[in-house]
């Protein structure tokens, strides 16, 4: 087994077949089953069932998905770490984040960290809950995540740097300023239409506590994908509750953003594996700490 079967394994895995995975690697399909072949002769046992064009893994597949991107990993910090001694040129740091913490915080975080380091490339990843970020962690398909929550996150294996907190805001269309107040109360929005994330966000959390306190609100539109949200309150579909980190874009837009009463806020964390970190995330993790610090003493 070499750390090139296991690239091809993980490439077939991620992208659901050969073709895609051949196209992917730049390398020709039959020398990229050829490498699987040898691979299931090697440990005794199919990694994939095919059935046409369709590729999935068994169970044996599956169990290797874990171990193999760990391995792979730890080469890279290898070659990272050699690197390193020669100062931080290059690298990449792969980082699954949530849709506001795209916004702010990774923005001045990733500005501050790029200027430093302007040969590393930060790769982001989407992700939508806490959960689907450790559990990238775990898969090692990312080294760090940036998530908010409500708590602390307790997640076996994995460690957390609080590194912000931001209040919820009620964004408005324009037009709707609540007759020029700064902030708003639940019952305030009484008989307005709503756009939700959906279940599992903490803003869809505060949405659903205003419901189950009385509140007369319609969920008119669920965004899946939460970067429509803003433009949908631009467009007049309703109101939105986000976190700050949208005030800027959303006044820039022409939007109304109002404080909620009471204030509820969110807890901006940086996870990561209970394990060494290549050098280029190390890197990344003190500037997120730095820059949490910084923004403390401001």
């Amino acid at each position: 087994m070499d750390a090139r079967q296991l690239e091809y394994f993980l490439a077939i895995v991620d992208h659901g077949g050969f073709n895609r995975a051949a196209e992917r690697l730049h390398v020709a399909q039959p020398s990229l089953s050829q490498a699987i072949q040898r691979l299931e002769r090697e440990l005794g046992v199919p990694l994939f069932h095919r059935t046409g064009r369709r590729v999935r893994p068994t169970a044996a597949g599956r169990a290797m998905v874990e171990p193999a991107r760990q391995v792979l990993r730890g080469l890279d910090a290898t070659r990272a770490s050699v690197e390193s001694v020669k100062g931080l040129l290059s690298g990449r740091v792969d980082i699954a984040v949530m849709p506001s913490q795209a916004v702010e915080p990774l923005t001045t975080i990733v500005t501050r960290f790029t200027d430093r380091f302007p040969g590393v490339t930060v790769d982001v990843t989407p992700v939508f809950t806490p959960p689907e970020a450790v559990e990238l962690l775990r898969e090692g398909a990312c080294e760090l995540a940036l998530v908010g929550t409500g708590e602390q996150v307790r997640a076996a294996g994995v460690r957390e740097h609080p590194v912000d907190t931001q209040r919820f805001i009620l964004v408005a269309p324009p037009g709707q300023d609540f007759g020029g107040a700064r902030a708003v109360g639940w019952h305030d929005l009484d008989g307005l239409r709503v756009i939700a994330a959906p279940h599992g966000s903490r803003m869809r959390h505060l949405v659903d506590r205003m419901l189950a306190a009385g509140v007369d609100l319609r969920v008119a539109v669920v965004a899946g994908h939460r970067e429509a949200m803003l433009p949908l309150v631009l467009n007049g579909a309703g109101v939105a509750v986000m976190t700050e980190s949208w005030t800027r874009t959303a006044r820039s837009g022409g939007a109304h953003v109002l404080d909620l009463e009471p204030p509820t806020w969110i807890r901006i964390s940086l996870l990561h594996r209970d394990a060494p970190l290549t050098p280029a995330a190390a890197a990344f993790r003190a500037t997120a700490l730095a820059s949490a610090r910084s923004a403390h003493r401001a």
